[in-house]
């Protein structure tokens, strides 16, 4: 029976995990859960689960969490804050770690999971996005095990051949197409774009998401994001990484071969099938996902995403190329940007606005060491921070 952290159980990611664990019983047990502040739907999740542990990043929130907890779930350890996540990322009998986390707040224990040797199902973006090669380092160094839980990047590992550190050359791999649902605003008139809301962003037309990764979405930020991810899983260059809108996100992405094959991974949009493919690699067990009817879908259609619509794509792959920092610095302006607009102080355009002003004035480093990173993040959230203020003079 394999142990597993949670980190994240109260997102989205972290709910379908748990659903696809308590189809599997016998073969995973939790060993850890945690939230930020969530500290209702942890305290449900610690009834059901019975874990060992349990994490609030908040302190107040552990307060109350411990308070519930007494009755119920006696056996349950609570912990707070950073030094919380970072001790159930590493415990001992925890073979797998469910990075799912959203933003920044998820590196530092992902890290540390990698460092412990542990089978690290990846669905936080920001932990290659900031420190891609620091990273991808401390996978091999500790024979740690990597597996990409985002849907496209897990349809592209589907798709790969076994060995694909050795680059695409050797393997025969021309290109990766990266698909991308468009989200909410893909036919949106641009000149409407301005006025858009939160609500209208959060409102995702395939997937159920938190509201900063439908924001992301809006943007298709999260798809500049992945090509950056993708980088760095797949040992190769943003010139080889294709993205391609496909409404209806049922191919999650597709690999080209220099024989004119194009593999293509397919299913309903849950994301509980990639989560179950990384419990169980190199097997594969039941995730509770509707079977895909291809009569029902009847139509696949595919559109070249506009730059101009979403110059989030542009500045994300410019950052890439960039090298150093720069991807840690887009990353860290976004979601200040992302945190204002969801708080109606930034229009939606201006997101957009405001990471390529970061970009330009904020000097990248070589991400050489985890302290250089960090120092330049905290430098492009101060900057974001007073270019909003700016626009809102």
């Amino acid at each position: 029976m394999k142990g597993i952290t949670v980190l994240g159980s109260t997102g989205s990611i972290g709910v379908n995990t748990l659903d696809v664990i308590s189809r599997h019983a016998d073969k995973y047990k939790i060993k850890a859960l945690t939230a930020n502040t969530n500290d209702d739907l942890i305290r449900e999740q610690c009834i059901k689960h019975q874990p060992e542990f349990a994490v609030m990043v908040d302190e107040d929130s552990a307060l109350r969490l411990e308070q519930k907890l007494k009755d119920q779930a006696p056996d349950v350890t609570v912990l707070s804050g950073v030094d919380g996540l970072l001790r159930v990322a590493t415990l001992v009998d925890v073979d797998y770690v469910m990075a799912a986390i959203v933003g920044a707040a998820g590196l530092l224990p992902t890290l540390d999971a990698a460092k412990a040797g542990k089978r690290v199902l990846l669905a936080n973006k920001e932990a290659l996005v900031m420190s891609g090669k620091l990273f991808m380092d401390t996978v091999q160094e500790n024979k740690a095990e990597l597996l990409p839980i985002d849907s496209e990047h897990n349809a592209i590992f589907q798709c790969m051949p076994v060995d694909f550190s050795h680059g695409f050359e050797e393997l025969g791999v021309k290109k990766i197409l990266l698909t991308a649902s468009g989200g909410p605003f893909r036919t949106t008139p641009l000149e409407q774009l301005s006025a858009m809301t939160p609500e209208q962003a959060c409102a995702h037309p395939n997937w159920e998401m938190g509201r900063k990764i439908s924001v992301d979405s809006a943007t298709m930020m999260n798809k500049g994001l992945e090509v950056i991810e993708a980088c760095w899983l797949f040992h190769t260059q943003t010139e080889f990484i294709q993205v391609v809108i496909h409404p209806q996100s049922v191919i999650h992405s597709l690999v080209e071969y220099n024989d004119g094959s194009v593999l293509a991974q397919l299913g309903n949009p849950d994301m509980r099938t990639p989560i179950a493919y990384g419990l169980a690699w190199p097997e594969r067990i039941d995730a509770g996902v509707e079977r895909l009817d291809l009569f029902d879908i009847a139509q696949l259609d595919f559109v070249k995403p506009d730059e101009q619509r979403f110059p989030c794509l542009r500045l994300a792959r410019e950052a890439m190329e960039q090298g150093g920092t720069s991807s840690a610095i887009l990353n860290a302006a976004n979601e200040i940007a992302v945190n204002e607009f969801l708080h109606k102080r930034l229009r939606f355009t201006d997101i957009a606005r405001v990471i390529e002003t970061v970009l330009e004035n904020v000097t990248h480093n070589a991400a050489t060491s985890l302290d250089v990173i960090l120092n330049d993040d905290k430098a492009a959230r101060d900057y974001a921070l007073v270019t909003i203020s700016d626009l809102a003079a």
